[in-house]
């Protein structure tokens, strides 16, 4: 019988409890033990929590709240500079990260439009183990976080442009009237957020800055409405949360803002780290797990290879590239929605699906090593590393 939602919060929250207390004593990332928790007690599993699509909804919330909270941490002039610098960079690396995702699943026996697919989930890096690891309150990384953004928000609208193109091959053919909709889209939500923000919500926070309770509530609807808005408009709901954040960053009031949300954050991450581990059928791993290990070695090794020299080409130190492309050197979210949808059109079979998805856990899993044991992060194993 099919766990309450109740049943399966105690399930997913004791079960994280327990296996994050043996991470930390083992010196282990605490996203390992979330991903290893779903694997364990989801439908491929135990069995014991089987409602996943409810949970990969509600665990959306915790992408859309990391957006948010970067968002407030930024300032609007200094990421758009950020941007025009990142824009080659950004293209570079994807059209370079797809031919290799193509060539590989080419060379396994995969069909073409399946291998098109699979190099296109290979273009992204993910926003997620990118921010969570990122420090935001040393001064240092700060610029660091800047090209980060700057190359993440790029990645998002190349994903999206990707999933157009795949609501179109289920079609029949390319639209072009809903590509012109999201470009359009994406200036008219900018003018929207900063005009409300400007003339709307500073006015009532300023007004009612003494009732905590009303700035939290306030900061939500914000950062949901604009996620709304954005997927409305053709956009994603991250590119929507990000700008109901840096439209907030130049109130005074926008670092109380990230301080009281941040458990809300990790609440729901910690349950997009668990569905994502008990999405996976662990019966077709003996078919996949040659060309997803090597798939995942390659992009481990080439992405922070190929950032570095694209990111030191900006003029950035050769210590920053390094560091930017170590964190960004795995796969994305973005890969694994390009995967569920690609496989619920049946424009790839469940073995190219699966193919991405454990590519996406195993780039998950190594990235998150290398760098909680060699960078600093919030989440790191020593006191040396550990920055907040």
């Amino acid at each position: 019988m099919e766990a309450s939602l109740t049943s399966s919060f105690f399930m997913i929250f004791s079960g994280a409890a327990v296996l994050a207390s043996i991470a930390l004593y083992t010196r282990q990332p605490l996203l390992i033990a979330y991903i290893a928790l779903g694997a364990i007690i989801g439908p491929y599993g135990t069995g014991w929590v089987t409602d996943l699509k409810l949970l990969a909804e509600i665990a959306e919330f915790g992408i859309i709240f990391l957006l948010f909270l970067l968002g407030l941490d930024m300032q609007p002039k200094s990421l758009l500079s950020t941007l025009k610098k990142a824009t080659v960079v950004a293209i570079a690396s994807s059209l370079t990260f797809a031919l290799i995702g193509f060539g590989l699943a080419y060379s396994f026996g995969f069909s073409r439009t399946e291998s098109l697919i699979v190099g296109a989930a290979m273009m992204f890096s993910s926003t997620i183990i990118g921010i969570k690891l990122l420090p935001t309150t040393a001064l240092h990384h700060r610029h660091t976080g800047e090209l980060m953004v700057g190359l993440l928000l790029l990645q998002d609208l190349i994903a999206i442009f990707v999933l157009l193109v795949l609501f179109s091959m289920s079609q029949g053919e390319f639209s072009s009237i809903s590509l012109l909709r999201t470009l359009i889209a994406l200036p008219i939500l900018v003018f929207f957020a900063f005009t409300a923000v400007r003339y709307l919500l500073l006015p009532m926070l300023r007004r009612f800055d003494r009732f905590h309770e009303y700035i939290f509530l306030l900061a939500i609807g914000w950062c949901l409405g604009m996620s709304e808005a954005a997927h409305f408009l053709g956009l994603s709901t991250e590119i929507g949360a990000f700008l109901a954040g840096i439209s907030l960053a130049t109130s005074p009031i926008s670092q109380y803002i990230a301080i009281n949300l941040k458990p809300l954050r990790d609440f729901f991450l910690i349950l997009f780290f668990f569905s994502l581990g008990a999405r996976f059928d662990l019966g077709l791993l003996g078919e996949i797990l040659l060309p997803a290990a090597v798939l995942a070695m390659l992009i481990l090794t080439l992405k922070p290879i190929i950032f570095r020299y694209l990111i030191h080409g900006m003029s950035e130190t050769k210590k920053l590239a390094w560091d930017l492309g170590f964190r960004m050197g795995q796969i994305s979210e973005f890969s694994l929605l390009i995967a569920y949808v690609a496989a619920e059109m049946l424009l790839i079979g469940r073995e190219a699906s699966h193919l991405i998805q454990a590519t996406a856990i195993i780039s998950f899993v190594v990235s998150s090593y290398i760098v909680v044991f060699n960078y600093p992060t919030p989440i790191g194993i020593s006191d040396k590393l550990r920055r907040d």
